[in-house]
């Protein structure tokens, strides 16, 4: 990711491949800088320098170069001591000075510590969740969902001008179906009282009716084409659909904390599809076959891509490539980022290789951001025969489950908070257990699994948060800002309290590795790691002592962590309850 300043923290890894670089003629400094790692065991080091490389550079073995490298740096003031051991060079950086750069830093941030301006204000379209109206939301639309909710947060953090989108599937011949349906089985109070159980159950009886009167399906296709011609009658029920459809998602979204800049789905592009066509005639790039209009991709290793049916109706591919462009004419965006299920991977290898064989320069821009599925402990989900599990049904679920284990625990706590906490935490369990995993994996939904709060999970991590506010409020207003104004930082060498630094030192960085790899669990996983680390200062370090200037100290630390853990939390769509 190019561009944008550095944080104003000092920045260790530069400073020590400056130390290093005069001591190694013939390798830049940019080389010795990805050359510098950090140890897997803190008593290695803060930062180690491995020295195989150079042999062939030096002609001398390894470990006499480490020794001559350990000699030349080890008095510079940023370390507290330097050893050679074989062929390394390991680093202890100076602790005192060290937790007073970071957690004054941190401190003065507050919410803005983490964010940088590396995105120079460019923008970034992110493209997530796209359920199909008039089908239920379910939980498989969980991952695209929150993982594109954080990836979209991650990039405003980094200072792109991000732009979400709910690319709606509100087209296709399933509203032919769905219509066809309505008018044999359906009623309207049904649709108004349940819309989505209701169509869901139109959409299954279709499938069942279908396969003993195949001219259902001749029906479907036929009112699908009336739709796509504007038809007042067909086009009046679509839109009643898709209306009643975006009122059950939005009580989600609202559930989730999640906000939209457009909901343009596929029938946006109806009408901007037929120029598409004629440009890919124009540009020799579409042949005929057996009626039907495709591209043929064998040339990269890629099967034909259907643009135009035999019946003369579009693809997702047409509106794909009519969405991009016009994405492009509108935002004119650094990056157009798809979250979608690894399902789709050759149908995005397909366009993006159109869009480049069309012309346009910005094809390799558009990025898919594939994920693994989920499917039930019983099998996988089916929305045709009606096995599914509602993402809304969840929800409400771990709410209820986290009510119940805060009035067990607190049987007295004001009922008004009791509701708060419970939405806070039990959606943040969800959402938490969402982006552990590395996002391309596949996993299977379990009730059990969701709702277990105890380990590497949501509540812990909130748990933590308000554990760090709690200790604030008892702290008291006065120490509070004292600790803002400035602290004595040699109350903060300990093992636990460094440890704790060097994770919130590291924190902007694993924000910036989690954008390039568009991998929010990068910054979940970090942010358990800030929450154990806090907890072992909690237990080792006693915190609100007698005396002043340690207690001022210490209190700024644990400020330092509540503000990198609500920053996390905040990335992930989570809240960061105060009182748990």
């Amino acid at each position: 990711m190019p561009g944008g300043k550095k944080e104003t923290m000092l920045q260790y890894v530069d400073k020590i491949a400056d130390l290093i670089a005069p001591q190694v003629e013939g390798l830049e400094k940019d080389e010795i800088r990805k050359m510098i790692e950090i140890p897997a065991d803190s008593k290695m080091g803060d930062y180690a320098f491995p020295c195989f490389k150079l042999a062939k550079i030096l002609r001398k073995a390894p470990p006499l170069i480490a020794k001559g490298i350990a000699e030349a740096i080890a008095d510079d003031p940023i370390f507290e001591k330097v050893e050679q051991v074989n062929a390394y060079v390991n680093m202890f950086i100076n602790k005192e000075a060290f937790a007073g750069d970071v957690i004054s830093e941190v401190i003065e941030k507050g919410d803005d510590f983490g964010k940088s301006d590396i995105g120079a204000d460019r923008p970034v379209v992110v493209e997530y969740s796209s359920p199909n109206i008039a089908k239920p939301f379910h939980i498989g639309h969980i991952r695209s969902t929150v993982i594109g909710a954080s990836i979209a947060k991650i990039y405003d953090y980094l200072g792109f001008k991000v732009i979400r989108i709910n690319h709606l599937g509100d087209y296709g011949t399933q509203f032919g179906k769905m219509i066809v349906a309505y008018r044999h089985w359906g009623n309207k109070q049904d649709v108004i009282d349940e819309p989505i159980k209701t169509l869901l159950g139109y959409y299954t009886k279709f499938h069942e009716e279908a396969e003993k009167d195949p001219s259902l399906e001749d029906e479907a296709r036929a009112t699908f084409t009336k739709l796509e011609h504007g038809e007042p009658e067909e086009t009046e029920i679509w839109q009643w659909f898709r209306d009643e459809s975006l009122k059950e998602f939005s009580r989600v979204y609202d559930m989730l904390g999640i906000t939209y800049d457009s909901y343009a789905g596929e029938s946006f592009y109806s009408d901007k599809m037929p120029r598409f066509v004629k440009e890919l005639e124009d540009k020799g790039l579409m042949e005929e076959d057996d009626g039907a209009r495709l591209v043929r991709l064998d040339d990269y290793g890629l099967t034909p891509a259907l643009i135009q049916k035999s019946d003369g109706s579009t693809l997702y591919i047409t509106r794909d490539i009519a969405a991009a462009v016009y994405r492009k004419e509108t935002y004119d965006f650094y990056k157009n980022i798809y979250v979608v299920a690894s399902q789709q991977n050759l149908h995005f290898q397909q366009w993006i290789q159109i869009l480049e064989l069309m012309g346009y320069e910005w094809a390799r821009d558009c990025v898919h951001v594939p994920f693994g599925l989920v499917s039930l402990e019983d099998g996988t989900m089916s929305t045709r025969e009606g096995r599914v599990v509602f993402l809304e049904d969840v929800l409400n679920g771990a709410v209820d489950k986290t009510r119940e284990i805060i009035k067990e625990k607190n049987p007295d706590a004001d009922p008004e908070m009791v509701e708060e906490v419970a939405k806070a935490v039990g959606i943040g369990a969800v959402v938490f257990n969402e982006l552990s995993n590395y996002r391309i994996k596949d996993y299977v939904f379990s009730w059990d699994h969701v709702l277990n709060f105890e380990g590497e999970t949501g509540p812990y991590v909130q748990y933590t948060y308000a554990r760090s506010c709690s200790i604030l409020r008892n702290a008291g207003e006065e120490v509070v800002a004292k600790a803002k104004e400035g602290f004595d930082p040699q109350y903060l060498k300990g093992e636990s309290a460094h440890a704790l630094t060097s994770l919130l030192y590291r924190f902007p960085e694993v924000i910036l590795e989690a954008g390039e790899k568009y991998e929010p669990s990068i910054v979940t996983r970090h942010l358990v790691d800030i929450a154990q680390a806090f907890n072992k200062f909690y237990h080792d370090e006693h915190i609100l002592v007698d005396n002043e200037d340690e207690k001022v100290a210490k209190v700024a630390m644990v400020m330092a962590a509540q503000t990198a853990i609500r920053n996390g939390l905040d990335i992930l769509c989570m809240k960061a309850p105060e009182k748990m």
